[in-house]
């Protein structure tokens, strides 16, 4: 009885929910709907004679051979991944690394330093949204990213990049703005708008303090170009790391640095679980070039 080939796509989609025992996550992870998810998956069990995931009302399990499988997905989807690389780099065929990058920061230095060690490398430098930082890198839809933390790390590479002051952005007829500096409690009488109090490093212990009040997070605080129209309307004011604040500059609103909140945090993350030489010379290049990041 003959014994049929594996499909790497379905192997892919059966990591994805042995990580996450969840088969929503994990078809979120994946960019595809819950329903055809649980098609593949029970078309892999059917394709491999085997049951590997006992559903349950106590949530998603793995069986013995569901965790046997999870310990050998891992090497051959690496050993998949190296080889694609390898054949590509033999046939002179252009290879590309995917770069996140968060508003404000610059990989231009570091894409610069990667491609001159090979003119068959490329890297493609994208702007992406707070929130899927680490889902893109998980998803594979990126291969790197700039992080800004906090950013969920599990099951990721990591490597600190920078750190940088936090601004609070007022109107630009406030009084505040004349000058150098601000204190927290030059803040309190004002509004603080919250996109999601995450973003926003010890906001709980440095920033809301007695008397202090903030709007509670809404959707359309999400985007910086909303943060700044609502700070433009006189709503209130809102909190970015400085490297935000350069890039988005509008004459309705200005910048003052805060001199007592904690710094923002700059983060390189990729997924640690594949193996990816050439991504791996260009996270060495982003920290080689991290002066040239803001």
């Amino acid at each position: 009885m003959s014994t049929p080939d594996l499909d790497l796509r379905k192997l892919r989609y059966f990591v994805a929910v042995a990580e996450e025992l969840n088969f929503g996550r994990a078809a979120q992870r994946l960019h595809i709907a819950q329903p055809v998810l649980s098609r593949q998956i029970r078309s892999f069990e059917s394709e491999l004679g085997t049951q590997l995931f006992v559903r349950g009302n106590t949530g998603t399990q793995l069986t013995t051979a569901g965790t046997q499988l999870l310990q050998d997905a891992k090497v051959l989807l690496d050993d998949a991944q190296a080889l694609r690389q390898r054949l590509a780099r033999a046939a002179g065929h252009t290879v590309t690394v995917t770069v996140g990058v968060m508003a404000g920061l610059r990989a231009t230095a570091a894409a610069a330093a990667f491609e001159a060690g090979d003119p068959r490398r490329r890297a493609v430098v994208r702007q992406i949204p707070w929130q899927q930082q680490a889902e893109l890198v998980r998803s594979g839809e990126v291969d790197v990213v700039y992080a800004r933390e906090p950013v969920d790390h599990r099951g990721l590479g990591s490597a600190p990049l920078l750190e940088e002051p936090m601004d609070a952005v007022l109107p630009a007829d406030d009084d505040l703005v004349a000058r150098t500096s601000v204190r927290l409690a030059d803040l309190a009488s004002r509004v603080l708008l919250l996109p999601d109090p995450a973003m926003v490093p010890g906001w709980q212990t440095d920033l809301v303090g007695p008397g202090q009040r903030w709007a509670p997070p809404r959707e359309e605080f999400r985007t910086v170009e909303d943060k700044l129209e609502h700070v433009a309307a006189h709503e209130g004011f809102v909190i970015l790391p400085h490297s935000t604040t350069a890039y988005y500059r509008r004459p309705d609103v200005r910048a003052v640095p805060i001199e007592d909140l904690s710094p923002s945090r700059v983060t390189l993350i990729w997924n640690a679980a594949t193996d990816n030489p050439v991504r791996d010379e260009f996270v060495a290049a982003a920290l080689a070039c991290r002066d040239q990041t803001t």
